[in-house]
């Protein structure tokens, strides 16, 4: 058996001071100050002297070592012990060959699929505790806050969608008065008003001219499809 110890730092690797030092002051206030979480890279030692991570390569596994506590895009802040793992050595590097198919550097992702997200996995085959809550908390949070956000567009194109449906209904039933009106002058027997015009053709088409018939459902996803397209911005 063997110690399994998760190795947090900083994410201080933004190329300026004043961003990092922001960075540091906002773990800071949210992690020392009222345990919240804060932005934080994190590793796995286990066995030996190395540390394990996963961070975002072009090509390859994403799965990287370094000396425990020594990676240099980052700032060290604390080490946590997680456990002790039963697994031999033979057999973390098993897992640790799988873990580099499963995890390559193309799909990483901030919110989804980050170095916490590698660690609590490779934490859960060591049969050990999984990472502190906040050490991950931020990406959580953006991941929940982006399901939230899909959810409110698939019910604001769901809304869209019946608003279209009665919009049409109106359109035909508008559109089957002045037809009628074109054949029922205001001084034949189909009128009941007693020479009152039920509706006027001409006031009618200029209040639906033509072009202007609603949209069908398939345009309003097509115009939606586009504008998510053209505003997405990335990660």
């Amino acid at each position: 058996m063997t110690e399994v110890v998760l190795h947090v730092y900083d994410v201080t690797n933004s190329g300026s001071d004043k961003t990092n030092n922001t960075i540091m002051q906002i773990n800071k206030i949210f992690k020392d100050g009222i345990g919240l979480g804060g932005i934080f890279h994190s590793a796995v030692q286990v066995y030996g002297d190395e540390e394990w991570s996963f961070g975002f390569c072009e090509q390859g596994t994403g799965v990287f070592h370094c000396p425990s506590t020594q990676n240099p895009m980052y700032t060290y802040r604390e080490s946590i012990k997680l456990g002790q793992t039963t697994n031999s050595v033979s057999k973390i590097n098993q897992i640790l060959r799988e873990l580099s198919r499963e995890w390559p550097g193309e799909s990483y992702d901030l919110l989804a699929k980050n170095c916490n997200h590698f660690c609590d996995e490779f934490c859960e085959r060591l049969g050990v505790s999984k990472l502190p809550g906040w050490v991950n908390r931020f990406a959580n949070a953006g991941d929940t806050a982006v399901e939230i956000a899909g959810n409110t567009a698939y019910r604001f194109r769901q809304a869209k969608t019946e608003i279209v449906t009665a919009s049409k209904v109106a359109y035909r039933f508008l559109a089957g008065i002045a037809s009628n009106n074109m054949i029922t002058g205001p001084d034949s027997p189909g009128n009941s008003n007693g020479g009152t015009p039920r509706f006027q053709p001409t006031w009618f088409k200029n209040l639906v001219a033509p072009g202007e018939k609603p949209s069908s459902s398939s345009e309003l996803e097509d115009e939606d499809q586009q504008h998510r397209q053209g505003t997405k911005a990335p990660l």
